[in-house]
Order: C-alpha cells, then structure tokens, then sequence
C-alpha cells in the first residue's frame, strides 16, 4: 500500500462485512461520497469500532484503492450522542444521513452538502427548535444544494419579482396573479414564501435562526412534500421508519424532558465553520 490521506467528513451508513469488519459510507470534504472498509472495526476493543458508525464526524486516515478506501485511523470530533438518546431526533438524523447519500457522490464537491448535514444534525440535537422545522430547512435546501431547488424569487412566466403570490410545482417555483394556472398552481402564504426564500439564500451557518408558527410550518412541509413527490425519484426508507414511529418517539421525548437534567436551549458540538468546514 501507499501513502495514506487524510479525509474529513460524516459517516453515512455502516454494515458489517466478514466476521470482524465493517464497510462504511462516508462524505468527506475532500473526495465527496467514498466507500470505505474498516478491517477489525467489529473485533472488542478496537479503536475503530466507535468512529465507523453513522453521524460520526471527524477526520478518517485511509489507504486509497481502485474501488474503495481501507480505513486504518480515525480521529472523531464529534459523535452526535444526543441523538443516539433521543429516539426521534435518531429517526430524523438517519433520514437526513439518507438524502445525503441520495444526492453526493465519489469525487464531486460536495463540502456544502457536508457542512449542512453537520449543520442540521447539531440543530436536531438542540431542544430549542422544533424538529419538523429542522427537517423542511435541511430538505429544502439540500434540493437548492444539489441544483433542484424551486425558483422562489421571480414569477417564471414574466420574471417579475413581486405580487409572487402562487406556486406551480410542475412549473418549478413561484408565479405571479397574471401567469398563474388555477388548474395547476396554488396560493403560497407571504410567510411560507419569505421562509422559503430564507432557506435558500441564507448562509448554512445562519440557517436555523427562525421559528415559524404551527400553520406556516404545515403549509411550507406541504409545498414541498409536493414538491419532492413531483421531482425525486425514489421513497426513503428512512422517512417512512421516521413517519411510522413519530408518535412513539414524541411520547419518549416527552418523558425524557421530565429529568431536570436535560439543558433546554443548548447547541451541542462546534458548528460547521469552527471544525473546518
């Protein structure tokens, strides 16, 4: 083998290969979506065993083969352990872990999609934000990230960039009253607009600095179910566990905000720009 190099990014998925080691999906800063095997990482003891699990986050040395790459070290930053305690931010976390995947690949720069995943994955961990809202931020955006985000700036049929008072999912974004098809289009709320435009324009950083209100928030999750059930081309698995289990998971989370220790309010971890992103 060569030298080896030095990858820093989230690991996306994980399963077992062999009797003791693993194979590992990771989005790196550096290489994109990489494939990865983590020889002896199922063995008691080894110090791989924790670093080679999903949200993982920190810097993976590795040897670089003609398919895939042999981790052989790896320095985590940061763990997301709160999640692993909270089953329903769990449930959205491998959700957002999915879209990742969906969207990156090998070789390609994919250090904004990286830096929004560690992003929303420090905000499910905050108490502070509602996780309904955490998830249509990160799905909205990670369509604008990957180029398939709706137009929300100006009407498509005259350009226009006021009066946007409709949306046409199959046109791809906002409409004044003058180009709008009732048949097709629908009336977007003020506030469901300027959110989306928000989520598209605003620094990763300075993403999840909002709240909305219960009835703006039903109305934006609306608009873009529709608008991802028109344009992607697959379910998520992770999405129909989480749609599934919801109820169960806010039951759990309620009984767990009765110990006095959970810190109400708190961002774990270092953001994006901090750990180098």
């Amino acid at each position: 083998m060569g030298k080896t190099i030095v990858l820093t990014g989230i690991v996306l998925s994980a399963a077992p290969v062999g009797e003791y080691d693993r194979r590992i999906t990771v989005l790196t800063k550096e290489r994109g979506k990489i494939a990865a095997f983590a020889r002896g990482a199922r063995r008691p003891g080894s110090q791989l065993m924790a670093s080679c699990s999903p949200f993982s986050f920190g810097q993976f040395e590795a040897y670089e083969g003609r398919k895939s790459y042999t981790v052989v070290k790896a320095e985590i930053k940061n763990y997301f352990r709160e999640l692993a305690m909270d089953l329903e931010g769990a449930y959205y976390g491998f959700y957002f872990l999915e879209i990742a995947g969906y969207y990156t690949q090998e070789n390609a720069d994919e250090i904004h999609m990286l830096k929004l995943l560690y992003q929303s994955l420090r905000a499910l961990e905050s108490r502070r934000l509602d996780n309904k809202l955490v998830r249509r931020v990160f799905e909205l955006r990670a369509m604008a990230v990957n180029g398939e985000g709706p137009n929300v700036f100006s009407c498509l049929g005259c350009g226009k960039e006021e009066g946007l008072r409709w949306f046409g999912v199959r046109r791809g974004g906002t409409l004044c009253e003058g180009c709008k098809n009732t048949s097709t289009d629908r009336i977007l709320d003020g506030s469901v607009l300027y959110a989306m435009q928000y989520i598209i324009s605003s620094r990763i950083e300075k993403l999840y600095t909002f709240t909305l209100s219960e009835a703006v928030l039903e109305s934006l999750g609306q608009t873009i179910d529709e608008y991802m059930g028109y344009y992607l081309d697959r379910k998520f698995h992770a999405l129909q566990i989480l749609e599934e289990n919801i109820g169960f998971a806010q039951a759990n989370r309620r009984l767990q905000s009765i110990d006095k220790k959970v810190i109400i309010g708190k961002v774990h971890g270092k953001d994006s720009e901090e750990v180098g992103l």
